[in-house]
């Protein structure tokens, strides 16, 4: 347990760090988009292009690692939103909320986390979680909230409308265009070089650490920018589906799937079900906000999942790992 809290306690520190300097005023909170779109826009892709770069594209495009990984995340969208969609939360949050419960931050958090639990070959199980959830959990989610939302003439927007505009969304990430990169110099050999080379290090360098201070500084702008108060039987059940339910489902689906001939590793398994785990992605809560949705529910959940994963995460690590090591050693 202590060499698992060796690593997730400075990464969990760190978000720490980022809620109290906004929350305190070190940093302002005008400069938090900046912040954010340092990570997202540089430090991040950087990163992911590094890690793309020096894994085989079969670990990155693995079938069998998306398959399962997509088709938990669409069960869980499915169960959060029958369970949740009431008189006080309609379809449009009760599709962002199941976006928080099936989203697990691993851009901003995951890869770097899993990669210094679990060392470079996880990242090509996680990127493949991080390309899942931005082309079929997050174009889904947003898909169905946006055909729940009226247009200028008063009428909902088509189901085929809705979809192309959320995955429209997901292209205009800077994210998956890194992983494209990073594929595509792992295919071809060529990679970049000198100076350049220099300068995608540095910025992959300043990824984790700018990233995690900058999902504390979110949380907090994301809190204090809330509507109202929220009961918290509308946004904790949500959170521990995310910690508990999502990992549960993933671990026992890949058991069976590798009971039946499912070309997935032990370890890959292992990585995917850690990426589940992981707390909620804070970039929903600006999603919620630009979608009209109910912010102040969705940031709680992010919250209450963010606070709460330093336990659950930590612990199921410590379970997990610590058998993987043991059978590794014999």
């Amino acid at each position: 347990m202590q060499a698992i809290l060796a690593v997730t306690l400075p990464f969990f520190a760190l978000v720490l760090c980022g809620y109290l300097a906004a929350s305190r005023g070190v940093l302002a909170e005008s400069a938090i988009p900046g912040l954010n779109g340092f990570v997202l826009f540089f430090a991040l892709p950087c990163m992911l292009f590094g890690f793309g770069m020096n894994t085989p594209v079969l670990e990155l495009l693995n079938p069998a690692m998306l398959g399962l990984y997509a088709s938990v995340a669409l069960a869980i969208v499915g169960l959060t939103i029958a369970l949740t969609r009431s008189p006080r939360v309609d379809m449009k949050n009760a599709a962002f909320g199941a976006l928080v419960a099936a989203f697990p931050n691993t851009g901003f958090m995951g890869v770097p986390l899993l990669v210094a639990l679990l060392g470079q070959n996880a990242a090509g199980p996680v990127i493949c979680t991080v390309l899942a959830d931005l082309f079929v959990t997050s174009s889904l989610c947003v898909a169905l909230a946006s055909a729940h939302d009226p247009r200028a003439d008063g009428r909902p927007a088509t189901a085929g409308a809705a979809l192309a505009q959320a995955l429209r969304g997901a292209l205009s990430n800077p994210l998956p265009w890194s992983i494209a990169l990073g594929i595509l110099a792992s295919a071809t050999g060529l990679h970049p070089a000198g100076p350049l080379d220099t300068v995608i290090r540095m910025l992959g360098d300043a990824a984790s650490p700018v990233a995690l201070f900058t999902i504390g500084a979110v949380l907090w702008r994301s809190g204090r920018h809330a509507q109202g108060r929220t009961p918290v039987a509308l946004y904790l059940p949500v959170a521990l589906i995310k910690l508990i339910l999502h990992p549960a489902l993933v671990w026992s689906l890949g058991l069976v799937g590798r009971r039946f001939g499912l070309p997935l590793s032990e370890f890959q398994l292992l990585v995917l079900v850690l990426a589940a785990a992981l707390p909620s992605a804070s970039n929903v809560s600006l999603l919620a906000e630009r979608y009209g949705a109910d912010n102040g529910r969705v940031a709680r959940i992010i919250m209450a999942s963010t606070v709460l994963a330093f336990l659950s995460f930590t612990a199921l690590a410590w379970l997990l790992i610590r058998p993987a090591a043991t059978a590794a050693a014999q």
